[in-house]
């Protein structure tokens, strides 16, 4: 099955009973506003997941705004979610894809294989006019299940500053270039990396928060322009945006596509930024 699957696709098989486990990555800036939503409304049997407590670590300059969770937090949530071998986990979020494919990352990088994102999130199931629930989601009997880190692979920013191959930039080109920072402490990006918006690989449906994969085809194309193909060794490319959540949706397109799983540098600007003696480029 293709990392990303339709809303009606999900639909459709929460409907014949097959067990499966979903989760809400939803966050909100405003603390409880997510929970609140999610027992307002979620997909049927679908479970909370909480980005910022079990899909991240503490944020910090040393380590950057969201990085990895420690693998006891992962394995204590996977345990509470009910996840285990031969159960497919499928993830939403409101609809742009980041927090989805940050979980789906997260449970990839556990060991976790089948794992899949909703296209589209929770805009394109209520686009659809798919049913929803209200209340705090399905009681789970805790599962053991075996997980253990590094099944995807990741850099840390010493292995950055060595690096001599692909150093791919997943955020949008006015951050990329420097004119537009508002999240981080400096702006533009790091030196011989190239920019590829993951935004280039996606949809917008409407005017809605609600984006959608391009074709296998189309993403292949994209990669290719850069010089990644279905050859290419994991090893020779380093991907990061911000602080590990655009360069994950950029990961789960390009494994969508056919493509490797490149390596991860999760700390990302927000990490390389905060330290002043690391060097910057801006296009401005």
């Amino acid at each position: 099955m293709s990392v990303f699957v339709s809303a009606e696709a999900l639909h459709e098989r929460i409907q014949t009973g097959k067990k499966h486990t979903i989760l809400a990555a939803l966050w909100e800036f405003k603390e409880g506003k997510a929970w609140s939503k999610f027992q307002s409304e979620h997909i049927p049997t679908a479970l909370f997941c909480e980005p910022a407590s079990q899909l991240a670590g503490m944020p910090g300059r040393a380590n950057g705004r969201n990085p990895m969770p420690h693998i006891d937090v992962v394995n204590q949530a996977v345990k509470q979610w009910g996840i285990e071998p031969g159960r497919p986990t499928y993830i939403y979020d409101t609809g742009n894809g980041l927090f989805a494919a940050r979980a789906w990352f997260v449970l990839r990088w556990a060991g976790i294989e089948d794992v899949h994102i909703v296209d589209g999130g929770f805009a394109a199931w209520d686009a659809a006019d798919l049913p929803t629930v209200a209340g705090p989601g399905n009681v789970v009997v805790p599962r053991e299940v075996e997980i253990s880190p590094d099944h995807l692979p990741l850099a840390s920013i010493e292995q950055v500053r060595d690096f001599h191959g692909t150093l791919l930039d997943a955020r949008s080109k006015r951050r990329f270039e420097g004119r537009r920072e508002i999240l981080d402490l400096r702006a533009g990006h790091i030196p011989g990396a190239i920019n590829l918006p993951v935004s280039e690989l996606f949809n917008e449906i409407g005017e809605s928060s609600e984006v959608k994969v391009k074709s296998p085809e189309e993403i292949r194309a994209r990669l290719a322009e850069v010089g990644i193909t279905e050859d290419t060794d994991p090893a020779s490319v380093i991907v990061y945006s911000g602080s590990g959540n655009h360069s994950a949706l950029l990961l789960a397109a390009m494994d969508h596509a056919g493509l490797p799983v490149v390596t991860h540098y999760v700390g990302g600007w927000s990490q390389w930024a905060a330290d002043n003696r690391n060097p910057i480029e801006v296009d401005v």
